[in-house]
């Protein structure tokens, strides 16, 4: 059983049907999450003037010193045939001159970011990957199907329970049930981004990681409601330039990449801007050529134009807002969680690749690519679990709470205690908070409660500064502390120590 519709999942299904059959169980309708929202593209050294090591230097630089090595050479390692493998599925990535056009985006050394139909790169992938699945005889799709918990037994899960109360047996289950998004009050996830992976994982035993580490993306759509339109980094790729209210530029002597700074300096420097002249920060790209600008990016100038704003000639107000979770169920480089017969692939899986702070455009290529290795995984029988702390399964605890204002009291409470900037003071008011929520009626709800309590103390732990996690009351970065966090239940584990380079 695979759970979760998006890159990860369709990509490990269609590979494991090639040899057992496979049931794909997804919350939404097919495709519905947060692929078919990516905007800028997919990372791989493909360029002439580029190769494997300086993308992978570039996602450790990124990392800032907390990504796992051999799972960073793995992926980027990887990447070149994923772009073949994805094209090959029918993705018509955008060309130009007869070749794969690349973007850049921040933090990339070079351009490497291929894309499809301008910036709705996502949405590409999801309809071949789509049209592969539903046309396969050994797939069978369960679509607006909820998975509540997860059958452990002495030999580790052995099956599903669905919101019907249905129990549903399997050989192996596969989480790819995507981020975390909606455990903050801003983000630009979809309405199903709600730690689904992350609490199913934790219940049945297995364990998490690198939890604290949530990047905010730094341009997000200022206006609406949550989930917020995302201006993809790769209009800043393209020369959008960041001012303030005062039209300041935000990034001058900031960082020497400027606007394509690391998203989470951009993001703090949005946010600190922001809140020092007490009006939005804008992006402009008023000084390129207008047709180019709506031929390159047609989404994002639809989520302007939904509001009024034309992308190529008006100033466009912007926000960081949650984005992507790197962390989440504690996995080797085939998806192995700590529990047998349990693997987890995607957003919802933390196998270090991306360490502190996620490179633009790995996030899909790390789905990609773990997604077919745990699918081989899987298809051959699988073997031993990850080695690592792994707990008693754990009750799911529900209440009579409504869920849906559960979920927005923990949004509230975790932007403005555990967001952009965090502190002691500011972390312990939140887990006081979250801690006197009453208990929701429904699993999705309480699970993202569950997570975001430990997201707060894993916030709260690490007594330092490092990539998208900034304490205010510990500014700078500790060299002692520059390793990855491990949960056992409610409980910091020591991390285990493996050697994968024979898996990279």
């Amino acid at each position: 059983m695979v759970i979760g519709s998006g890159l990860a999942g369709m990509s490990a299904a269609l590979r494991i049907a090639s040899r057992r059959p496979v049931l794909l169980v997804t919350k939404h309708g097919l495709g519905e999450g947060s692929t078919s929202w990516a905007q800028g593209g997919i990372a791989a050294a493909i360029g002439p003037d580029d190769s494997v090591e300086a993308h992978a230097a570039d996602t450790i630089e990124a990392g800032a010193g907390s990504c796992t090595p051999d799972a960073v050479a793995a992926v980027c390692g990887d990447a070149p045939r994923t772009i073949s493998a994805l094209a090959d599925l029918g993705v018509a990535f955008d060309r130009a001159h007869g070749e794969i056009a690349l973007a850049r985006e921040g933090a990339h050394s070079l351009p490497r970011v291929a894309h499809a139909g301008g910036d709705a790169t996502g949405r590409h992938v999801v309809d071949a990957l789509a049209s592969h699945v539903i046309a396969h005889g050994a797939v069978t799709v369960l679509e607006n199907t909820r998975v509540d918990d997860l059958l452990v037994d002495d030999a580790g899960v052995t099956g599903v329970r669905l919101a019907t109360g249905e129990v549903v047996r399997a050989s192996a289950v596969v989480l790819a049930t995507g981020g975390s998004g909606h455990l903050f009050s801003r983000t630009t996830n979809p309405l199903g981004a709600t730690a689904d992976g992350a609490a199913l994982a934790r219940r049945a035993g297995a364990a998490l990681a690198d939890l604290e580490m949530v990047q905010f993306h730094p341009t997000a759509l200022a206006v609406g409601p949550s989930p917020l339109g995302l201006i993809s980094e790769a209009v800043r790729g393209a020369g959008g330039m960041l001012f303030d209210r005062h039209g300041d530029p935000v990034m001058a002597g900031v960082h020497p990449m400027g606007d394509l700074g690391p998203r989470d300096v951009v993001a703090r420097a949005v946010f600190r801007r922001a809140r020092e002249t007490g009006g939005d920060v804008v992006m402009s790209l008023a000084h390129l050529d207008p047709a180019r600008v709506h031929a390159r990016f047609p989404e994002v100038a639809a989520l302007c134009a939904a509001q009024g704003i034309d992308l190529a000639t008006d100033p466009v107000p912007v926000t960081p807002a949650a984005h992507y979770a790197m962390g989440g169920v504690l996995t080797d480089l085939d998806g192995r969680t700590t529990v047998p017969g349990l693997w987890a692939v995607g957003e919802c899986a933390s196998t270090g690749l991306h360490g502190a702070n996620r490179l633009a455009s790995n996030g899909l290529l790390e789905a990609a690519v773990l997604g077919r290795r745990a699918a081989d995984d899987v298809a051959a029988g699988g073997g031993d679990p990850m080695p690592g702390p792994r707990v008693d399964p754990l009750p799911l605890a529900t209440g009579d709470a409504d869920g849906a204002a559960v979920r927005h009291m923990v949004g509230r409470i975790m932007w403005d205690g555990c967001g952009l900037e965090r502190d002691a003071d500011g972390l312990a008011d939140a887990a006081g908070r979250l801690d006197a929520l009453p208990m929701p009626a429904d699993a999705e709800s309480a699970g993202l409660l569950e997570v975001a309590r430990l997201v707060v103390a894993a916030a709260a732990a690490r007594e330092e500064s490092r990539g998208a996690h900034f304490r205010s009351d510990f500014p700078d970065s500790d060299p002692t502390l520059a390793r990855r966090t491990c949960w056992a239940g409610d409980t910091p584990a020591a991390m285990p120590s493996i050697d994968l380079t024979e898996a990279a």
